[in-house]
C-alpha cells in the first residue's frame, strides 16, 4: 500500500524554524536541509511502519513513530490505516535534543486536526 503524506502546520512550522536557525549558524547547509527533510518524508510513502515507535507513545492514545533525519531531527508522525488508503500524518520536526512530549495536547499543539 501506498500511503498518502499529510504534513501538519505545526511541523512546517518547526522545518522553517529550524530553517532560520541553520540560515543564521550554518547558511551552506540551511537550503539542503530543507529539501533532505521533505525527501526522507515522502519516503513514508511505503512501510511507514518500520520507523520505531517514538517515547512519546508510551504517554499518549495514539501511536506515535519516528523517523530520524540525519541522526539529529526527530519526525514524529501517526499512521492512519482504513479501507481505501492510508495516511501518514506528519505532526512534528523536533532536534533530538529537544524534550519529548507527554501530553497529546503538547505534540498536537496548533495541528489542524
Amino acid at each position: 500500500m501506498t500511503y498518502r503524506i499529510e504534513i501538519s502546520p505545526t511541523a512546517i512550522h518547526d522545518i522553517e524554524q529550524i530553517f532560520l536557525w541553520l540560515k543564521v549558524n550554518a547558511p551552506e547547509k540551511s537550503y539542503r536541509w530543507v529539501r533532505g527533510c521533505y525527501e526522507i518524508m515522502l519516503k513514508l510513502e511505503s512501510f511507514p511502519s518500520r520507523c520505531p515507535l517514538a517515547l512519546e507513545s508510551e504517554y499518549l492514545d495514539i501511536e506515535i513513530r519516528q523517523l530520524l533525519y540525519e541522526k539529529k531531527y526527530r519526525i514524529l508522525f501517526s499512521i492512519v490505516d482504513d479501507e481505501n488508503a492510508g495516511i501518514v500524518k506528519i505532526h512534528r520536526v523536533r532536534h533530538s535534543t529537544q524534550q519529548s512530549f507527554d501530553s497529546l495536547k503538547q505534540l498536537l499543539d496548533n495541528d489542524d486536526e
